[in-house]
């Protein structure tokens, strides 16, 4: 087993956003994602197959679900379930911090 950190190799401004899969067991997959601006294109939602835990652990970011008005701003701690199916997209990051995240997808694909 590798000691790891999960703040390290924070990518630079110039490389765009990383996703990175830590674990990946039956139902579940781990990942860690860096992002500093990135945000997705008006109009584009993520629809997911699978339920999603996601926490904050540095940087902020707003996260915008499809049948809301109003962006939710996460700062470092936040956490939230997304359910499956259930369109969001992100609306902005710390253009100046790495924002990283966890994020936990689990469940049977739909």
């Amino acid at each position: 087993m590798k000691l790891r950190n999960i703040f390290r190799d924070i990518p630079d401004h110039g490389t765009g956003e990383i996703c990175e899969t830590l674990l990946e067991r039956g139902n579940f997959r781990l990942e860690r994602i860096v992002s500093r601006g990135q945000a997705m294109p008006v109009g584009e939602w993520f629809d997911q197959e699978r339920e999603e835990w996601v926490i904050l652990l540095s940087g902020g970011a707003g996260i915008r679900f499809e049948d809301e008005t109003e962006s939710r701003v996460l700062q470092p701690g936040d956490f939230l379930v997304i359910p499956a199916h259930r369109r969001h997209r992100v609306e902005w990051t710390h253009a100046d911090t790495a924002t990283v995240w966890l994020a936990l997808h689990y469940g049977d694909k739909s």
